[in-house]
Formats: structure tokens, C-alpha cells, sequence
């Protein structure tokens, strides 16, 4: 293996891919988007970069951020193992403002979360004019109110280049031209793990539905919700919200969102909302809580309904609130709770999740598994049943984010990485994981990814599934609930990421000749400034 020598990176630690070399030189001098599949070395570019700019800049400090505390302490050993330079400095949350602003004093490689660095910058304590490169890591959160547009708009009136990446930018070309107007995008470069000069780095990922027959009991609790829903849907179809019963969680959430706004309208006026406006935003959040609900039988498990409607019942406890009590003392709620209590069984796609990995691991003891769960009593009961297979080599944890929900005590920024070491090491073999484990995580080793269920969004799937395939040949499963919306959200997921490739190639072919697709649009976007993130 031939490996990259520069005067500012350590000997025989950087591969030398030639589509690696070939991207970081053209991003040495404009603001640069990389879209490079997953485990194809998007670090290692930044890694070029940074070393290049360090040797053309040594007065000016580098900025590198990501959107994650686990990824930027990943990205600070990174740094510290490759290059030849000072130790990075790690700013996060958990530094106190006072000895974050200490900490800077350029030059230096400063490794952090937007959010700090925005909240910094905002009252004065982080000089972006002291920089020479910004490095934003998963690139594609540079829309709407994340941080990363703030600090993008923020960076226009220093020197500071810009080296943007992503695996997924999306499937919808709004979106990327948002990333390339937040992050004064010039140039674009774009791989896919076809290209010839990336195809002998690609390992296969072999991407396998598994649909599960659903029981008559859990379809029986599904019918009652669904029903619950149709008749909010039916009310609101009658108050002029809706064109017929059966309505989409998305359709809910724009009634949702238009009604909140009449509300809040008719406060600022200081009138009252009215009875039909109330009436209307009672049947939304039933029909909301009914769908949430049919969700969690049909794909996620009868625990996982136990427990969100033991959650309604406290909440119907500490506050008077006409939906959670609507719901609650519904005739289809009620019949459903009472089934409820009696029912023995879960749902087979535990058991199906749990004779997947004790698959694996009896076939190849030394594999690594990452099951991903949506919802985290679904993970816990994951873990409880894999922990029954101890004995047959399984070592399973769950993992998920910081915060708290309840009782349900998240993982400290610690324990995190202190459970990835382990899962590296072999102490540990599966990983049951939330959404937090979705962004970069350094796992080279996996060879078996589950999906609990799918999810629609293109972005996420791509990152669940880059977990595999990245040292060798991987597979990734799709635990899919027959007849229910797994099936839909797996089509849609499909069809979102085809859109995004296409999306991508056009934007290739469009910007190789004038006149590409960046057409700003008719009506500016709502901008926020560094002071919006200061609260």
C-alpha cells in the first residue's frame, strides 16, 4: 500500500488513493463540496487539506467541525495521529465559554461542535477572521436554522476557505443548493462507488428485505387506531381542512402547523381563536396520537405501545389537555388498552432481529453487528432479548444520545466513546443504536447492519446502511412488517436515494457547463444570524 508523503503528514499513516489526492488539491483553493459514498475517506481528504493549508498558512488556525460530540472527539484523534502539528483543541458544550476562549490561541487546529462555535462567535469569543479553513462535516445539515448556515453566512467576510462533505446530501436539488448558497459553494466534486477511480476501494453491500407476517392480535390493535384516526380525519374533512378521512402524518402536520398559526394570529389581535379553530387542533392531535400509535404496534412492538400509552395517561394526569383526554377516552383506546393487557406476545421482528445476529456471530465469532433501532424502548427490549443469548457469543449494548427522556437516562459523551472502544476492541459484538449512531461513526469492522425499520428519509439510510461494506464485503438487512407502513416507507427510501443520484449527476454535468442549476430562488429564505444560537 502506497501511502501519502507530505512534509506536514506522519509517514505510512495515509493511504494514497488517487481520487482522494485528486479532489483535495482542487479544494485548495475555493470553497469546495465533496460527495463521496460512505467509508470511501472523506476524513482522509479533509486530513490533505488541512495538512496542505497548515503548510501554505502556518500563521492562520483550521477549524473543523461536526455535528456530534463522539464525532469530534473521533476527529481530534484523527487529526492527532495523521498530522504534524499541535495537539488539536477540543471545544464543546462541556467547556465552560470562559476556558473555551482561553483555549484559543492561533495557530492552532481547533476541532468542535457548530453550535459552540456559534454561540462564541455570536458574543465575541471566537475570531473566525483568525482562520484560514473551515471544515464542516456532514454537510448536508447546512439548511434551514442549523448552526452550520449561520456560521456560513458569518465566515463571507474572512479569509477562511470553506471544505464542506457529506455522503448524502438529499435527494431534492433545493436542498443542495441550499448547502451551496450557506456555504458560498464554488466547486463541486462528486464520486460515486462506480466511478472507475473509486471502484477498487468499494466493497460490496449486499442490501436484503426480510418481511415479517404480522399476528391477528397486533393487526386487531392496529384497526382500532386506524379507526380513531379516520374519524379526526372525518372531523376535520367536515371543518374544511382536509379532502377526505385518510390522511398522511405529514397532511396532519400542515393542518397542525396552519391551525397553530391562526391561533397565535388571533392572540396577537387578542381575540379568541374560536370554537371551530379549537375543535379542529383537538381532532389533530387525536388523530396524530391514533397514527403515532399504529406505528408503534405494527413496526415496532406491544411494549412499545404499552409504554407510550402508559406515558398518555400520566400526562392526562398532570395537565388538562382535551386531546390526550380525547384520546384516551375513545371507545377504540379503551377496547385497545383492554386487549392490550391480556397480550403475551411481541412483535415477531424482535424475534427476527434477535436470529439475525445470533446468526452472525455463530457463523463468524469475531463479527460486528449494529442493529438501529427509531425509538429507544424499542432498543431496550432488543438488548434484554439478545442479552439471553450470553451464552451463544452475543454481547450486546444499546446505544444511544445523551439526553434524557424520563427515567430513560441517556449515555454521557464518556460513555459513548468508552462503549465504541470496546465495540472496536471485540469486548463487544453488537451495538443496538438510535439515530445517534447514524453520523460517522468510525467502525471499520462491521459486517452486518439491521434495520429494525425502515426509515423515508434517504439521508438516514444511506448512513445506517455505510456502516457496513467500509474494511470488506458487508450486508445490510430491512426488517420489514408485512402489510403495515414499512413496506411504504422502504419504496419510498428507494425511490428517494435513486432521485438523489440522479439529482447528483445532473449537478455534475450541469456545473462542467455554464448556466448550472444554482438559480437563486424567487423568494429569499428566512436568514438567522450567530445571535439566533447565543440563548
Amino acid at each position: 500500500m502506497e501511502t501519502v508523503e507530505h512534509p506536514r503528514i506522519r509517514p505510512g499513516v495515509l493511504e494514497d488513493r488517487a481520487y482522494q489526492g485528486a479532489i483535495a488539491r482542487s479544494a485548495r483553493s475555493q470553497n469546495t463540496l465533496v460527495v463521496l459514498p460512505t467509508g470511501l475517506g472523506k476524513t482522509a481528504i479533509a486530513l490533505r487539506v488541512i495538512a496542505e493549508t497548515l503548510l501554505e498558512q502556518p500563521t492562520r488556525s483550521i477549524l473543523l467541525l461536526a455535528p456530534t460530540r463522539p464525532l469530534v472527539f473521533q476527529h481530534a484523534a484523527s487529526v492527532a495521529r495523521t498530522l504534524f502539528a499541535p495537539p488539536p483543541i477540543v471545544l464543546t458544550g462541556a467547556i465552560d465559554p470562559e476556558r473555551r476562549r482561553e483555549l484559543l490561541r492561533p495557530p492552532q487546529i481547533i476541532v468542535a461542535t457548530p453550535q459552540v462555535v456559534a454561540n462564541d462567535a455570536a458574543h465575541g469569543l471566537f475570531p473566525l477572521a483568525d482562520l484560514s479553513l473551515v471544515v464542516f462535516d456532514e454537510a448536508h445539515r447546512a439548511v434551514g436554522d442549523y448552526p452550520y448556515v449561520a456560521l456560513g453566512r458569518a465566515l463571507a467576510g474572512t479569509p477562511a476557505r470553506v471544505l464542506a462533505m457529506t455522503a448524502s446530501p438529499g435527494s431534492r436539488i433545493e436542498r443542495i443548493e441550499e448547502v451551496f448558497r450557506h456555504l458560498r459553494i464554488e466547486q463541486f466534486e462528486f464520486r460515486a462507488a462506480t466511478d472507475p477511480d473509486v471502484r477498487p476501494y468499494t466493497h460490496a453491500v449486499e442490501v436484503e428485505p426480510v418481511r415479517v407476517p404480522v399476528p391477528a392480535e397486533v393487526q386487531y390493535l392496529g384497526i382500532r387506531f386506524r379507526t380513531l384516526a379516520r374519524q379526526q380525519g372525518e372531523t376535520l374533512r367536515r371543518l374544511g381542512l382536509a379532502s377526505g378521512p385518510d390522511l398522511s402524518r405529514r397532511e396532519l402536520l400542515e393542518i397542525g402547523r396552519m391551525l397553530d398559526r391562526q391561533i397565535a394570529q388571533a392572540r396577537a389581535r387578542g381575540e379568541p381563536a374560536g370554537g371551530a379553530v379549537w375543535q379542529a387542533r383537538t381532532a389533530q392531535a387525536i388523530a396524530m396520537k391514533a397514527s403515532h400509535a399504529v406505528e408503534l404496534i405494527e413496526t415496532q412492538g406491544v411494549e412499545a405501545l404499552r409504554q407510550y400509552l402508559d406515558r398518555q395517561e400520566a400526562d392526562a394526569r398532570g395537565r388538562r389537555s382535551p386531546a390526550v383526554a380525547g384520546f384516551l377516552g375513545s371507545e377504540d383506546v379503551t377496547e385497545a388498552r383492554r386487549r392490550l393487557a391480556a397480550l403475551t406476545l411481541e412483535h415477531p421482528k424482535i424475534a427476527a432481529a434477535v436470529r439475525l445476529v445470533e446468526a452472525e456471530i455463530g457463523r463468524r465469532p469475531e463479527s460486528r453487528v449494529i442493529l438501529f433501532a427509531q425509538y429507544r424502548q424499542t432498543a431496550e427490549k432488543l438488548v434484554e432479548e439478545l442479552g439471553r443469548r450470553a451464552d451463544r457469543g452475543v454481547r450486546a449494548v444499546r446505544f444511544v444520545g445523551q439526553s434524557s427522556h424520563g427515567p430513560d437516562e441517556g449515555l454521557s459523551q464518556k460513555e459513548q466513546i468508552q462503549l465504541l472502544e470496546r465495540f472496536r476492541a471485540g469486548e463487544l459484538n453488537c451495538l443496538v443504536a438510535t439515530s445517534v449512531g447514524e453520523e460517522g461513526l468510525d467502525i471499520p469492522s462491521t459486517d452486518l447492519v439491521i434495520l429494525y425499520e425502515p426509515v423515508p428519509d434517504e439521508i438516514r439510510t444511506i448512513q445506517r446502511r455505510g456502516r457496513t461494506g467500509r474494511a470488506r464485503a458487508g450486508r445490510a438487512v430491512v426488517l420489514l412488517a408485512e402489510g403495515t407502513g414499512d413496506e411504504g416507507m422502504y419504496r419510498a427510501a428507494q425511490a428517494k436515494e435513486r432521485r438523489m443520484h440522479e439529482m447528483l449527476e445532473r449537478v455534475v454535468t450541469e456545473r462542467r457547463h455554464p448556466g448550472g442549476p444554482f438559480v437563486a430562488p424567487a423568494k429569499p429564505p428566512v436568514q438567522r444570524s450567530l445571535t439566533d444560537f447565543s440563548g
